[in-house]
């Protein structure tokens, strides 16, 4: 019996691991057909007044360059402000997205200092990396080199981390703590995690167990035909988007538009890119960083419902840190900074002001042009 409904559990977990990771790619497949509900139930949401509507995201623009990693690959890269700007901060987004996740600290921070955006290899605008090297680790390498090309010889860094993008962070902390002595003055981590070894999507702890221990077979599975299953995710649209309304945002109304961003940018990651980052998310861990940072002003943010990395991460990493300003923001899911942008940005306004950094009207961008290609190792 405790065999047969060990079997059971693992059974359901494949099926919603496969819902959940797999999304729209199952219809390719003719297992999940777009059914009627579904169109009805995004067609009300559809219907409802969208003030985000004419919000333009995926529209806020840099100045373009590419900085190239250690292995070869090219970053896309924007950078926004004066290069004699008195601080620049970085801004390192999360899995199966690409720097338009922050448009409202974009939109809306414009008078921080020198900002620069950037695209995880093998995300949005950068090229491909090797699929071996799709690891926490490298991703900390890569932040170096954005570091290096980027930033003023000397000059005084903050670092926001979403998600993945918090990990790069932590992974930067491990392998170059002399720059938490001084060069990096703040550091934000947003909605992520010190040690992510299971994605229980809010679901009840046994159930969460069984898609935890479905996810990695259902990705070997979606790597078989990785184009077969984009085809998928293009055709379900209706799947897609009540996925990314489910994952992405918490509780109450959330703009149409807004899910249809988020929506875009997961859609517009590879299948294979999802798969090959997979298993270093689930083998991250990163909790040793946590010294380097305990001199270092440092913000956690997340949303208590965050189905992806749950608040019990945050809270984790501000008790390891017990300096660290921890805002926890209700009813918000994974991404808080979208779905919340007004209580993120004064979170992020409180720590510049924090680390000394003075907010002031903001200065002409110099965007447009050629993009530069720039070689960290020689900046």
């Amino acid at each position: 019996m405790a065999r047969s409904a060990a079997k059971r559990v693992r059974r359901f977990g494949r099926t919603v691991a496969g819902v959940v990771l797999g999304g729209a790619g199952l219809v390719a497949g003719g297992a999940a057909a777009v059914v009627a509900a579904e169109k009805l139930l995004v067609a009300r949401m559809r219907g409802r007044q969208d003030p985000e509507i004419g919000e333009g995201f995926g529209t806020l623009r840099g100045t373009p360059c590419t900085v190239v990693t250690d292995d070869g690959v090219p970053l896309h890269v924007e950078v926004d402000g004066p290069e004699d700007a008195p601080v620049t901060i970085v801004f390192c987004h999360g899995y199966a997205l690409d720097q338009d996740c922050w448009h409202y600290q974009r939109r809306d921070l414009t008078g921080i200092g020198r900002r620069v955006f950037y695209d995880q290899r093998s995300h949005g605008r950068s090229r491909r990396g090797r699929p071996a090297d799709s690891t926490i680790d490298q991703l900390g390498a890569d932040l170096h080199r954005i570091i290096e090309a980027t930033v003023p010889p000397g000059g005084p860094i903050v670092l926001f981390g979403h998600s993945m993008g918090g990990m790069s962070i932590l992974a930067l902390a491990q392998q170059h703590p002399e720059l938490f002595r001084g060069r990096v003055r703040a550091v934000a981590l947003i909605a992520t995690s010190g040690r992510l070894n299971q994605v229980t999507l809010g679901l009840p702890a046994f159930l969460g167990r069984a898609v935890d221990a479905a996810a990695e077979p259902v990705m070997r599975t979606l790597a078989w035909q990785p184009a077969i299953v984009d085809q998928g995710r293009r055709v379900g649209a209706e799947l897609s988007f009540l996925t990314s309304r489910m994952l992405g945002f918490g509780a109450g109304e959330v703009s149409p538009a807004l899910v249809d961003h988020l929506d875009e940018m997961i859609r517009r990651t590879p299948t294979d890119v999802l798969t090959e980052f997979w298993p270093a998310l689930s083998d991250h861990d990163k909790q040793e960083a946590y010294a380097v940072l305990r001199d270092v002003p440092t913000l956690v943010v997340c949303g208590d419902r965050d189905r992806m990395t749950p608040i019990e991460h945050s809270e984790h990493i501000a008790a390891a840190l017990p300096d660290a300003d921890f805002v926890r923001v209700p009813d918000a899911g994974h991404m808080v900074m979208m779905e919340r942008p007004a209580v993120v940005n004064e979170a992020l306004r409180t720590l510049l002001a924090r680390a000394g950094v003075r907010e002031t009207p903001p200065a002409p961008s110099a965007g447009g042009g050629t993009p530069p290609t720039i070689d960290a190792a020689s900046p």
